[in-house]
């Protein structure tokens, strides 16, 4: 690569669980001649998703080149957090031809978009593409749709102006935003077409949406789009243009220590019985289990919830705790702790 190029970005936005770690996995598997860097941003103080991609390091993504920006969204931590970051990557040993950042689910692409207007690194770096990660399933059960209280209902009806929903505002921005909109998990529903159709409706530019099964997608289709986003920031429309920062005061997360598990079917169920009685968003987090060598890996968005052994090697201070994610005043920790450790003591 000639030293006046521009190294591309791609960044990856989607809601908690849509599946952009699997993405970002495969093609790291599946890339045999690129030299890559990730970023890891995670909306909390524990870093899952980044140990999972560290997995997958080899000599064209060593680990070094693999780092996590965790307890906050890059959206909102660009001075101290992203820009350090890229000029660390531009400055290593292992100069990437192409970067992937992974935002948290809660994250707006735009603020970030406009970061690399920044004069340290905008001669440097250009935003081949934003993608936006959508989990079909949870788009047709309506967990985007507005959930509104009866006095909001009826405030909105007297005054004909729509009012969106934390979780409606953050997809519809990351919709807008994208080149690309992934639409992920598309076994999980009856028909694709109604997860197609809420999008469509969401939209205000025309952007291809690809169905995209466990990840699996040829880098030459989502790399190297050349969409140069930002420079095209007007047209990509956000519910928070005009603001300088996006706050994530909607929304409240926290880790709770877990002791290790003795029985994985009752653990199971003590979980399946929590995230019924709890509005739950995300659950996400590594465990020790009693006379086994490998961790247990837990993945829960809504109602659904994953929960196997992994053979990811993983720090011991990042293991026995679940982070949980929610939108405040609808989860509480005392209440979430309190049920966990008088279920499985």
């Amino acid at each position: 690569m000639s030293s006046l190029e521009k190294i591309p970005v791609t960044i990856l936005t989607g809601f908690l669980g849509a599946g952009k770690t699997t993405l970002i996995r495969n093609l790291i598997l599946k890339n045999k001649s690129k030299k890559l860097a990730v970023i890891i941003n995670e909306f909390g103080d524990l870093g899952v998703d980044g140990e999972t991609v560290k997995q997958c390091s080899d000599e064209t993504c060593p680990e070094e080149n693999i780092l996590e920006l965790a307890n906050g969204c890059i959206c909102c931590t660009v001075a101290d957090d992203f820009i350090p970051t890229m000029k660390s990557l531009l400055e290593g040993q292992y100069i990437p031809e192409h970067i992937l950042i992974e935002t948290s689910g809660l994250a707006l692409p735009k603020p970030l978009l406009k970061a690399f207007e920044w004069p340290e690194i905008r001669s440097r770096l250009t935003v081949d593409s934003v993608l936006a990660v959508v989990d079909a399933e949870a788009v047709v059960n309506g967990i985007f749709a507005p959930q509104m209280s009866n006095e909001l209902e009826e405030k909105q009806n007297k005054t004909y102006v729509e009012h969106e929903t934390p979780l409606s505002e953050v997809f519809e921005d990351q919709i807008n935003c994208s080149d690309v909109v992934l639409l992920t998990k598309p076994d999980l529903v009856e028909n694709i077409s109604d997860a197609r159709n809420i999008i469509i409706k969401e939209m205000e530019r025309n952007v291809p949406i690809l169905e995209v099964q466990n990840g699996d997608i040829g880098a030459d289709v989502i790399l190297g789009v050349n969409a140069a986003a930002e420079t095209d920031l007007d047209n990509r429309r956000s519910h928070h243009d005009g603001f300088d920062d996006h706050e994530h005061d909607d929304f409240d997360t926290f880790s709770i220590s877990v002791p290790k598990i003795l029985d994985i079917e009752k653990f199971k169920i003590v979980l399946e019985t929590l995230i019924r009685k709890n509005d739950i968003l995300r659950i996400k987090g590594f465990l020790r289990v009693e006379s086994k060598p490998l961790n247990l890996l837990v993945q829960g968005v809504g109602k659904r919830l994953s929960v196997n052994f992994t053979d990811t090697k993983i720090p011991v201070e990042n293991t026995g705790n679940l982070v949980f994610i929610g939108e405040k005043g609808r989860i509480d920790q005392d209440v979430i702790s309190a049920y966990l450790h008088s279920s499985l003591n």
